[in-house]
C-alpha cells in the first residue's frame, strides 16, 4: 500500500469514527451524495441539526435511523408471502 493510499484510508477511517460530521462526512458515510443527503435533511426525513449555518450529523443518530429504517422494510417483506398465500387459499 502507498503512502497516498494509507492517507485516504486513515481518512475515511477518521470520518467514520467522528461522532459529528459535516454534510460531505455524512454523505460518505451513508454512501448517497451531498445533493441527496441535503434533499433528506430538507425533507426532515434524516436526523440533523445546524451549528452555525452549516448543517452536522452525529453518528449515533444516523446508526440509529437506518437501524429504523432497516427494521420498517423488514416486517413489509415478511408480510407479502402471508398475504400471497391467503389470496391463493392457503393458510
Amino acid at each position: 500500500m502507498g503512502r497516498e493510499e494509507a492517507g485516504r484510508e486513515s481518512k475515511e477511517t477518521m470520518a467514520d469514527s467522528r461522532e459529528v460530521m459535516n454534510i460531505r462526512q455524512a454523505s460518505q458515510y451513508l454512501g448517497v451524495s451531498p445533493d441527496t443527503l441535503y434533499k433528506y435533511v430538507g425533507e426532515q426525513k434524516i436526523p440533523a441539526f445546524k451549528l452555525g449555518n452549516r448543517w452536522r450529523f452525529k453518528k449515533s443518530r444516523l446508526d440509529q435511523w437506518m437501524e429504523e429504517k432497516s427494521s420498517e422494510m423488514e416486517p413489509e417483506a415478511k408480510r407479502k408471502p402471508k398475504a400471497a398465500g391467503k389470496a391463493a387459499g392457503q393458510v
